[in-house]
């Protein structure tokens, strides 16, 4: 009942600095699986909380996701995501996949709908399809599966513009870690909320790999 009423009583200005929440996330695909990245700066108000702040995080082996919006509710979630799939593993003698991930990332945002601040990126390497996989998960359980790329909080608008232009489709994994760190930099040039340092990994066949 309290996640109803306040679902109800939250209004446009509310929800609209929640999904433009001061950070700046990214994701994108490339030929070898995918390479993520954000920055370490997290903001309460208009004062820098912290300038190490830990935004990226590895699930398993195959998987890794970025968090923004309340640091409290995302760090909540990778516990829940990492518990979850290494229980799935145990289970079905197999790590799983980005996509189930996912999908239980939607069912705890979408059944918390409003009481979790957070959006998040998901993305992997999908052993079953051989391919990169990202997915983006918003705080009322909306489901995002992109094709290309994917950027989410305050920055995103910079990293956005960045991607549409030198984002292409036969990108090697070396190409892609430099167009994060481009875009992740320009977020943080033009985005008060964005700074300091860059986290990126990549993910392909091999596993979960901190490039950064």
């Amino acid at each position: 009942m309290e996640n109803i009423e306040r679902m109800l009583n939250m209004d446009k200005d509310s929800l609209k600095h929640i999904i433009q929440s001061s950070t700046t996330t990214v994701g994108i695909k490339v030929k070898e699986g995918v390479v993520m990245g954000t920055e370490s700066q997290a903001t309460a108000g208009y004062t820098v909380a912290t300038k190490t702040a830990q935004k990226l995080f590895e699930i398993n082996k195959y998987t890794a996701a970025t968090i923004s919006g309340g640091v409290a509710d995302c760090q909540y979630i990778i516990n829940q995501l990492r518990a979850i799939s290494k229980l799935r593993e145990v289970e079905k003698e197999k790590i799983p996949e980005p996509k189930y991930i996912a999908t239980i990332l939607r069912n705890i945002l979408f059944s918390g709908r409003s009481y979790y601040l957070a959006m998040m990126i998901v993305g992997g390497y999908s052993l079953s399809e051989n391919q990169g996989k990202l997915y983006g998960v918003d705080l009322l359980g909306t489901f995002y599966e992109e094709d290309k790329f994917i950027s989410f909080g305050s920055g995103s608008p910079f990293v956005l513009g960045v991607l549409e232009a030198d984002w292409h489709s036969d990108m090697s994994k070396e190409e892609g870690i430099e167009l994060v760190k481009t875009a992740i930099t320009a977020a943080r040039e033009r985005d008060a909320a964005s700074g300091f340092k860059i986290q990126a990994c990549s993910v392909d066949k091999e596993g979960y790999k901190k490039v950064l």
